[in-house]
């Protein structure tokens, strides 16, 4: 069983240059990470081959968020967001990230390509706000809520500013 990993306080900042690269089955086991992922994550290959992408997943990324890609991506549509990771070490790293599902001849999902790159500092300070009174939600109603609480929170920013998600996320 995996080693529960103590977030920290130490960023890691994406260079302009770079792009982090992984592809998982249709359950979200990782299947490839190129070397950029391997830097950030902190896991040697070995150590992520096999292993469901959110061992990189930040507590402070709310769950309504994954609820959201996940739908999204299941759906057969690509998915835009912008995520905290976190290192194996407890640091953390901010991506800009675009999720596709792979789709055989046939239609079916066998797998997601996901690409993410260095975000912009003003998009990541907007969506930090919005993470946090998200996960401020999702714990004051517990877990069986949690996720339409938050996702309701979100659904209110975006009437309120009259945009889609993907709007507001390339807005940014």
């Amino acid at each position: 069983m995996k080693q529960p990993i103590t977030p920290t306080s130490v960023e890691k900042v994406m260079r302009d240059t770079d792009f982090i690269v992984s592809k998982t089955d249709p359950r979200g086991r990782i299947t490839y990470g190129n070397r950029i992922f391997i830097e950030f994550s902190g896991y040697s290959e070995a150590e992520l081959i096999g292993t469901q992408h959110n061992i990189i997943r930040h507590p402070d990324m709310p769950r309504a968020m994954f609820k959201l890609l996940w739908d999204t991506i299941q759906s057969k549509r690509e998915c835009n967001a912008y995520v905290k990771n976190m290192a194996k070490d407890g640091s953390f790293y901010w991506v800009f990230a675009n999720i596709t599902p792979d789709l055989d001849a046939d239609g079916r999902i066998m797998g997601y390509f996901s690409v993410r790159r260095k975000p912009k500092a003003t998009a990541v300070a907007t969506v930090t706000d919005l993470y946090r009174t998200m996960l401020a939600t999702e714990r004051r109603v517990g877990p069986q809520q949690a996720i339409a609480a938050s996702t309701d929170i979100l659904a209110n920013l975006l009437a309120e500013k009259g945009m889609s998600y993907d709007e507001l996320v390339l807005a940014i």
